[in-house]
């Protein structure tokens, strides 16, 4: 990922805790910064108080929709130097972004529904694709399934279930896998056959798109083609160390 040169720069204008380990960083989005909905870029660091260079650059998901004003970058945090030199950031710091791309973008066949079934911090780009369509008014049919330990550990709950709210073609299924989470009522376990067959009436017809830990996208794979799904309908991107 690193044989991109960088081409934008971009100050921070706000962070925010967004969940638990969890932030998110709103950037000034550079002029020509252009991108579609779903897709990353790699960020680096611009002279960071650090010592490692492969510690400079990441490839980040942008949780922003297009329309939307800022960048917004999300990721849970860690000990990793990167991360904490971001956590420090103050408002007004700059970075370098390179072009976007990636290819986990929305299908073009509106008659075709998107099935997004995702864990934890892989909903960045999905964020992303849910609000733009939203936006636009697409008549694409999208069901979500969005798995966390727990509520607190959810990001953009709020922001999902208001797309939910406005978007009569999204359906938002939260899911937690502690079992019977304090105060929750909806959707609890690892998501399994049986728990997408509740929400996907024909699991032949949908496009998949899975994103999360390496283990879970693998395992949502073999179950979604134990329940008939085409496997040239499947596209997967695994967030490896969030």
């Amino acid at each position: 990922m690193g044989s991109y040169k960088p081409k934008y720069k971009a100050r921070l204008r706000k962070k925010e805790k967004i969940a638990n380990d969890t932030m998110a960083f709103y950037w000034e989005k550079p002029e020509n910064f252009t991108f579609k909905a779903g897709q990353y870029c790699d960020m680096t660091l611009i002279k960071p108080k650090m010592t490692d260079e492969e510690e400079k650059e990441r490839a980040l998901s942008v949780a922003s929709a297009p329309y939307e004003e800022n960048i917004m970058t999300a990721t849970r945090m860690s000990d990793s130097t990167f991360k904490q030199v971001l956590k420090d950031f103050e408002v007004g710091t700059e970075v370098k972004f390179d072009e976007p791309r990636g290819e986990f973008t929305l299908h073009t066949r509106e008659t075709t529904p998107a099935v997004f079934i995702i864990g934890g911090i892989g909903i960045t780009p999905v964020r992303s694709i849910i609000a733009q369509a939203t936006h636009d008014q697409l008549p694409h049919k999208l069901t979500l399934l969005y798995a966390n330990k727990t509520p607190e550990d959810a990001a953009f709950m709020t922001d999902l279930k208001g797309f939910a709210e406005k978007n009569p073609n999204f359906s938002f299924v939260p899911v937690m896998t502690h079992a019977n989470p304090s105060g929750w009522s909806g959707e609890s376990g690892l998501i399994d056959a049986d728990m997408i067959k509740r929400y996907v009436s024909d699991s032949s017809a949908p496009i998949y798109y899975l994103c999360g830990p390496p283990g879970m996208v693998k395992d949502m794979r073999k179950i979604l083609m134990e329940i008939g799904a085409d496997e040239d309908n499947i596209r997967a991107e695994e967030f490896k160390g969030y």
